[in-house]
């Protein structure tokens, strides 16, 4: 029998089977182990770290925006997220609670809490951006009720202390902390700063391991911007440019630049109406708002309103080229000059028309101004002698000229959004187009554009790049980056320059700009109407005015322009001109320019008929008679005023102009200024909103004390009465004398 050899040949196989099987197992397991260790290494790891690591973000705090004077024009403030953790919730009546309490203080619904609780997720944002009080109920209701699976981080949200005051030129963050409109979006990646990170490791069973496990990587917060803007000519800017469009019914806004014309720095740009970036959403035009709210068609509606938010976020100085008028003369008169091409003793009849390449142009002046010289030409803006004066440049010349402003490139201002000009190609520029140019028809640039060309005419003949922001600060105030005057070139001498300043201010002394005038101060300007088609085919005007002082030496630039004016027979000279002027009032003296004045301190003025009139045009007239204005109300015009028309006040007293009944201010009481010292009284009676008249016979440099007063002491008067004091001689200036 063969059994035993037989058995120990299956024993054999068995073996060999066995380590078959064994070889081939580790095989298997050794390739597994190399797909999962080599090949799928990299994968396995994030997946293992998504679900083990817990990654919690920390907001970095977005920069301060200041002014030039340390002002803060935009600002980060703490707020708070409140979060939910699902899976740490330990029962249905603990959900329901949650749901309940956090909807009630959140003003969320609780359909919306339980859907969140329902997700098998450790991170669930309920509400973003709330306030320190909703903050604080949401802690102390989580506290009383011992609750863990709800917690709040810390967040930041954009704040604009001042409102509407330059939102077209700060712009806005979005939802996310991001720049979104404006300097905001301009200087994002320098304001915003880099997130930081708690990554926390988490167990089998999914909850937080002890902190040894934890690693914090510290959020970068931005870097501040301090701009050229000044928050005071803003102001002042913002107010006459306000007032302007609810006086003359601006259909399609207006803007203002102040620049420094020496150094290109951009001290206010306004364009109103504009919007409150607190709530950029919110249409702050109630005009605008009414028309949305006519809407009755859901998807109409909301069609308008993405329209009407972007048309308010539009920053128009930069973005809205315009045909810019007779202002553009000063461009065309700085080339003439410099190319000696005219000369300021050569004379021009106009006859009130000019007839080139088959095209009949007309002066403003339709009988025509007859024989005048070069300056009288620009004093009376007169459209057919400039035509003469680009002919004579010839196009070459006048299009080299063109560029050399500047006007054929964007400015590169450091804001979003600049638009190009609009101009005549080479091929197109003919005769026709050359004539009609000259006196700034029929092409479009900018009003940021414009105005830089003009600060280069009078400034001494240097091209200036324009800018906002001055410096970039780090949070422990170290300048990242500077910005300093970049001039791109010499455009004109500084003798032509000189010459235009002249010209310029013979425009605003015995030209078309005299509504510009202001008493004591030397103001240069040039104004502006262009037309252009609006609704309906019907004619509309586009009025600017740039003004500049000091004629003799510029310092500062404003150019106004509005567009569209809903008034009959509008012009640059008679509306934009005295909106500038009354702009410069609040401005000379605050940048510390004095009026030169030969003004006896004891002169009387005979207070202007107002009431009825235009607040800005009543303005003016203060300004021109040597006295000062303060508006009470929100009106467009006066309804009273206080002193009454002719009575007699200080030079360089006050008139109160109410331009709303629920706004007539209560009298107040007359201060008791017997027997305080001539100074004393001033004080006190100007600090009650009242004018003072002193009275009396005494030499120069002596002390004096209110003998008699009228009206008497506590007596209750409108603001802007005045108080006339009898003082007589105590002393000299020696003795002493506090305020």
């Amino acid at each position: 029998m063969t059994f035993p050899s037989t058995t120990v040949q299956m024993k054999k196989r068995i073996v060999a089977l066995i380590l078959a099987i064994s070889v081939l197992g580790s095989s298997v397991i050794i390739g597994r182990l190399f797909q999962l260790q080599v090949v799928q290494a990299e994968d396995l790891q994030k997946r293992a770290a998504r679900q083990q690591m817990r990654v919690t973000s920390l907001s970095a705090q977005r920069g301060t925006i200041y002014d030039r004077n340390g002002e803060i024009l935009a600002m980060s403030g703490t707020v708070w997220t409140v979060y939910l953790s699902p899976v740490d919730i330990d029962s249905e009546e603990e959900r329901q609670l949650i749901a309940k309490g956090l909807s009630e203080i959140l003003d969320v619904s609780e359909e919306f809490v339980l859907e969140k609780s329902q997700r098998n997720t450790y991170y669930e944002i309920i509400k973003k951006k709330i306030e320190r009080p909703l903050a604080d109920e949401v802690t102390k209701f989580v506290t009383e009720n011992n609750i863990t699976c709800v917690g709040l981080e810390e967040d930041y949200k954009r704040y604009y202390p001042y409102g509407t005051l330059a939102s077209t030129v700060l712009g806005f963050t979005g939802s996310e902390n991001q720049g979104a409109y404006g300097l905001e979006a301009y200087y994002d990646s320098a304001l915003s700063g880099t997130n930081g990170q708690i990554v926390s490791a988490k167990n089998a069973w999914g909850t937080d391991m002890p902190f040894k496990y934890e690693k914090m990587y510290e959020a970068q917060n931005g870097n501040d911007l301090v701009l050229t803007i000044d928050i005071n000519i803003q102001r002042f800017v913002d107010k006459h440019l306000e007032q302007a469009v609810i006086e003359h019914e601006v259909q399609n806004k207006a803007c203002a630049v102040v620049m420094d014309v020496k150094t290109g720095e951009i001290l206010a740009m306004s364009t109103k109406p504009d919007f409150d970036p607190n709530s950029p959403n919110t249409i702050y035009d109630k005009n605008v708002q009414a028309q949305l709210d006519a809407i009755t068609d859901e998807d109409a509606r909301q069609e308008a309103l993405l329209e009407a938010q972007y048309a308010q976020w539009r920053n128009k100085a930069i973005s809205d080229p315009y045909e810019p008028g007779s202002v553009f003369k000063i461009i065309t008169a700085s080339a003439v000059l410099e190319e000696k091409i005219v000369g300021l003793n050569n004379s021009f009849t106009c006859t009130g028309s000019y007839e080139s390449g088959g095209v009949i142009y007309h002066c403003w002046k339709l009988a025509g101004h007859g024989t005048q010289n070069f300056a009288q030409t620009l004093q009376n803006s007169c459209n057919p002698a400039f035509i003469s004066y680009g002919q004579a440049l010839g196009k070459e010349k006048f299009r080299e000229y063109f560029n050399a402003f500047g006007l054929t490139q964007t400015t590169g201002v450091d804001l979003p959004g600049e638009a190009s000009s609009i101009y005549h190609s080479d091929e197109d520029f003919g005769i026709t187009e050359l004539s009609s140019s000259s006196f700034g028809q029929t092409f479009k640039v900018t009003a940021l554009q414009l105005i830089t060309a003009v600060s280069a005419a009078v400034n001494g003949g240097q091209l200036m790049q324009p800018y906002v922001v001055k410096q970039i600060v780090d949070e422990d105030k170290n300048v990242v980056s500077e910005t300093t005057p970049v001039v791109k070139r010499q455009v004109i001498s500084n003798e032509t320059s000189a010459t235009m300043g002249a010209l310029c201010e013979s425009v605003v002394s015995d030209g078309s700009g005299r509504k510009a005038q202001l008493p004591g101060f030397r103001i240069g300007g040039k104004t502006g109407t262009s037309e252009k088609l609006g609704a309906n085919d019907s004619e509309w005007k586009i009025l600017s005015f740039v003004g500049f002082a000091p004629a003799d030496d510029p310092q500062i630039a404003i150019l106004v322009m509005l567009d569209e004016p809903k008034l009959n027979d509008p012009y640059g000279s008679t509306i934009a001109a005295p909106i500038v002027k009354n702009m410069l009032a609040d401005i000379l003296p605050y940048l510390g320019f004095e009026a030169e004045l030969d003004v006896d301190e004891d002169t009387s003025v005979e207070t202007p008929y107002l009431t009825d009139v235009m607040l800005e045009e009543a303005q003016a007239q203060l300004i021109d008679a040597g006295l000062k204005a303060r508006i009470v109300g929100e009106g467009d015009s006066v309804l009273k005023q206080v002193p009454q028309a002719g009575y007699e006040i200080p030079y360089g007293g006050t008139v109160i102009l109410y331009t709303d009944e629920t706004e007539l201010a209560e009298n107040v009481p007359v201060p008791n200024v017997l027997g305080k010292t001539g100074k004393q009284a001033n004080a006190a009676i100007l600090n009650a909103g009242l004018n003072i008249k002193i009275e009396g016979d005494f030499p120069d440099n002596v002390q004096t004390q209110v003998v008699s007063q009228s009206p008497l002491p506590d007596e209750k008067v409108q603001p802007g009465t005045v108080v006339t004091v009898t003082v007589h001689q105590v002393g000299d200036t020696s003795a002493n004398e506090s305020p």
